[in-house]
């Protein structure tokens, strides 16, 4: 019996490791989108800062594993082995949960994952053990916790209030004191603004976030402890430390010419780090190290029961072993390097709060037009309310600027002064928060922070703000979903395993190694999918050069050659009536269509960053767009009455029509590769024999429309049969006059632009 509990250990360990990966990956959002988000510094160096900040981090953390242990539940009501398939149930769903919304990109919480797992687990081996009593179920309230869980529920609830509130404030002040164009303001209050926000985080994070930590009880000459004297000396060192902090940022202004924004930023991400360490640790190891100590008190029991040896042992105050927190705290570090999904997951919270315009990743929403048009009308009355002096005053300070970047590098989404102003409200909460042993949710401080200063900031303009708040709500229906699944799939599991047996851990482990194992394979394929659009996709930053043209080039074949596997594969499986391939090559539809319809919503963005005298080059880039997209509509608009004439198992071609438009598609294929072979080589000097092939091409399909007439006059078709045969036919006509226009911009771009190019 022995051997098996170690081997349960040793599973909650590798749950641990597991989780500690996914989580990290979940949450590395939250204490890198700004420093990203702003470009304040090289990657190489912000990777750096937050991975010292999360190896700090992790020696606060060991008062917080109380959470795990008895935040919830009552351990005494439990024995050693419900308490271990509580545990199981707990990191087996974790692990599954947060994989899934890293796969998705969405930032979900992990504390409140936590303790809706530990929450619905709970629960369910309570009801279990007493249904076997044969007692009432009012007396669950003997097991859980409900005081303690409602007080955690309630305050993540509250910390996204406040976090949303007081980053609107702070955002709002900070741009009426430096408006956008803060480069003169900075060199007045630069100094006094870095020093009051590195001495609040100094305060919170290395004073506040004492209480609790390793370094708590280490006594002092006089007798007193660290954490003691801290205490008693708080104000004094918050004031030292921004007298103290100020002079610095004064000194490396003046002997170095150091942006005093990027080491605020810098320090913020430190400093959101190492909360983020000492809150959200919890979240990933306090659960195995809740079931490990467990096991060591049953085995000290010598011989005792695993179904009769009670918890009430880890009520009381419970040391974590410093190198298992550092452990953890490398675990995290690797993963904050090399994980391709937390980069998924900050890429959305950076969309959302970006400053400039682009490609919304969410649709409009009712309650987002709502919310918009009430949010318009407040502006307008509060306006007219204040005097125009006013009005001017604040306008003139939120004027916005271009944001400055380097030659071929990407605008930054925000600047510095958001950035600072995200990353000081944040981890004061935080550590606020973690003072209070109140594990809340650092995703939701942090993402709350973000939305309230870009609010402020005016970043949601009227041309975006039905998206973002779309996004918004999407992300915190997300995190309503979050604590739904998680109690749910934790119960589920806990009960399961308690009447059926140990042997379910092994099962359920397994469907957790596969389900992680299916989202990442989906994960790589649309990494896969996303590389190959980017590498079609003309960056927003260029003049016209060689690799636009390629770019371009590239754009026109795809165009092509897909239009050209739609059209054939689409007739080929209808004639067949094979549905399988017409799926598939539905697929492949939907793709083209989506590619060139993002494709020509970034037309406005591209032909603005063209070189000043390219006039005509845009003129034609934009054509080569318009093309393309009239391909994709062409060839959509063909295979959609297709599949649902196919779907509705009405009859299909006669043998007749079906062997005129093969004979006829063995045609176009040439006329396709022709038109591929123009463009990938540049041989546009023939493009003329490519008009031939194509009005050859019609002239064909003239003919295939009158024998359809014919066919009509004999009564040997039915209605149907004709409109279906004749939208064929008209789609096929305009894909091959479009693909002709394509071919022909793409030869006017390149040769005006290479004009430009010479000059």
């Amino acid at each position: 019996m022995e051997n098996l509990y170690l081997v349960l250990i040793v599973i909650l360990f590798a749950l641990a490791i597991s989780d500690l990966v996914v989580g990290v990956s979940n949450d590395a959002v939250n204490f890198l989108n700004s420093a990203i988000g702003s470009k304040a510094a090289p990657k190489w160096i912000i990777f750096a800062v937050a991975g010292i900040g999360i190896l700090i981090g992790t020696t606060f953390s060991s008062g917080m594993m109380e959470v795990a242990r008895k935040g919830i539940f009552h351990p005494d009501m439990f024995v050693f082995s419900e308490i271990m398939i509580l545990f199981l149930a707990v990191m087996i769903t974790d692990v599954i949960l947060l994989d899934a919304f890293n796969t998705l990109g969405l930032p979900t919480s992990t504390s409140v994952s936590l303790v809706f797992e530990l929450l619905g687990a709970a629960v369910a081996v309570s009801l279990v053990k007493i249904s076997h009593a044969g007692d009432a179920i009012g007396e669950i309230s003997k097991y859980i916790n409900s005081e303690k869980a409602l007080a955690i529920i309630s305050g993540i609830l509250i910390s996204v209030v406040i976090a949303f509130t007081v980053g609107t404030v702070v955002q709002y002040l900070a741009r009426l004191l430096f408006s956008f164009r803060y480069e003169k303001s900075i060199n007045y209050f630069g100094s006094a603004f870095g020093g009051l926000a590195i001495a609040a985080i100094t305060h919170f994070i290395l004073i506040e976030g004492m209480h609790g930590s390793i370094f708590a009880n280490i006594k002092l000459s006089s007798g007193e402890s660290l954490e003691g004297w801290v205490t008693n000396n708080s104000f004094l060192l918050l004031v030292f430390s921004f007298i103290g902090w100020t002079i610095v940022m004064q000194l490396l202004k003046w002997i170095f010419n150091i942006d005093v924004l990027k080491v605020i930023v810098l320090v913020g991400t430190f400093a959101l780090a190492m909360a983020f360490a000492g809150n959200d640790l919890v979240n990933f190891i306090g659960v195995p190290l809740a079931g490990f100590k467990s096991y060591q008190l049953w085995v000290a029991a010598d011989g005792v029961s695993p179904d009769s040896f009670t918890m009430e042992m880890l009520k009381g105050k419970v040391d974590t072993p410093v190198f298992m927190l550092l452990i953890s705290g490398l675990i995290m570090i690797i993963t904050l390097i090399a994980s391709r999904k937390a980069k998924s997951v900050i890429a959305t919270t950076v969309d959302l709060s970006r400053q400039n315009e682009g490609d919304e990743r969410f649709a409009s929403s009712l309650a987002a037009r709502v919310i918009v048009r009430f949010a318009v009308n407040v502006s307008k009355t509060i306006q007219r309310i204040l005097p125009d002096s006013i009005n001017t005053a604040i306008e003139k300070r939120f004027v916005q600027v271009p944001l400055e970047t380097k030659k071929n590098e990407e605008k930054p989404a925000f600047d510095k002064i958001r950035a600072s102003c995200n990353l000081l409200v944040a981890s004061i909460l935080i550590s606020m928060g973690t003072s209070l042993k109140l594990p809340l949710s650092t995703t939701y401080v942090t993402f709350m922070v973000a939305m309230g200063t870009s609010l402020a900031d005016r970043a949601w303009g009227r041309e975006s703000a039905v998206y973002r708040i779309s996004g918004v709500f999407t992300v915190i229906a997300g995190w309503f979903l979050t604590a739904v699944i998680a109690f749910s799939v934790a119960a589920m599991i806990a009960w399961i395993i308690s009447i059926s047996g140990s042997f379910m851990i092994f099962i359920f482990i397994g469907i957790a190694i596969f389900m992680v194992m299916r989202t990442q394979v989906s994960f790589r394929k649309k990494s896969k999918e996303k590389k190959e659009e980017e590498e079609e996709e003309m960056q927003e930053a260029f003049a016209v050069t060689e690799e636009v043209l390629s770019k371009c080039k590239n754009q026109s074949i795809n165009a092509i050659l897909t239009s050209n596997q739609i059209l054939s594969i689409s007739l080929e499986s209808f004639f067949k009536e094979d549905r399988t391939h017409l799926k598939e090559i539905a697929a492949i539809n939907k793709e083209f269509n989506k590619k060139s319809k993002k494709l020509k919503g970034k037309i406005i963005n591209i032909i603005g960053k063209l070189q000043q005298n390219s006039i005509d080059s845009g003129h034609y880039y934009v054509q080569v767009i318009d093309y393309r997209r009239e391909m994709a509509h062409s060839v959509n608009y063909l295979l959609l009455p297709l599949t649902e004439h196919l779907e509705n198992n009405h009859r299909p071609f006669l043998k007749e029509q079906s062997d005129e438009m093969s004979k006829f598609l063995t045609e176009a294929d040439a006329f396709f590769n022709f038109a591929t072979y123009i463009s990938k080589e540049e041989k546009f000097d023939l493009i003329e024999e490519l008009i031939g092939k194509c009005d050859d091409l019609i002239e064909n399909l003239i003919k295939i429309e009158k024998n359809q007439i014919k066919r009509i006059k004999l009564k040997l078709v039915n209605t149907r049969n004709s409109i279906l045969y004749f939208k064929v036919i008209s789609e096929t006509k305009n894909l091959l006059l479009q693909t002709v226009n394509l071919v022909k911009s793409q030869r006017d771009f390149f040769n005006n632009s290479r004009g430009e190019i010479t000059k």
